[in-house]
């Protein structure tokens, strides 16, 4: 081993807090001064609830919680109104002679729609100016915009 490359060791070295507290232990240099000890640090008082809550923490969570708990709201009722019953057939983007067609017999929304889809496809073909190209469109319409259409929609009838 090569001789003298270990540092001085103090075994009386004074370390001092910058609330006041000092002790004693040892260590390679003779003061050290410290921000934070046992006495004043927050886990060791048992005032750590105090500095969250000033650090407003909670106060942020709780703002992200609402925040999300809004999104959601508003994401579902923008979900229940595209899909809503009453929504005009006009908003189908549906030929202008097609919507005069199912008008003229009293279909105006989108609910009445499928109401009459429920019966299968035959109802609608049956109405006059109302083709197989329309209620392919009609259809194509309706799950774009997220409606379930009936199990009596999907049947094709030749």
């Amino acid at each position: 081993m090569k001789k003298d490359i270990h540092p001085e060791y103090f075994t009386d070295a004074t370390v001092t807090c910058a609330c006041g507290n000092t002790w004693q232990t040892g260590s390679t240099k003779k003061a050290i001064r410290t921000e934070i000890c046992s006495k004043c640090h927050p886990f060791f008082t048992g005032q750590q609830q105090r500095l969250i809550d000033i650090e407003g923490q909670v106060d942020r969570f709780y703002r992200r919680l609402q925040a999300r708990k809004e999104y959601v709201d508003q994401k579902s009722s923008k979900q229940a109104e595209r899909t809503s019953p009453d929504r005009p057939i006009s908003e189908l983007k549906l030929s202008k002679r097609s919507v005069e067609a199912l008008s003229a017999v009293g279909l105006t929304t989108c609910g009445q729609i499928m109401d009459k889809l429920a019966d299968g496809e035959k109802a609608i073909l049956e109405i006059d100016g109302f083709g197989r190209k329309s209620l392919i469109d009609m259809k194509k319409q309706l799950r774009q915009l997220g409606y379930d259409l009936p199990e009596a929609a999907n049947e094709i009838v030749v």
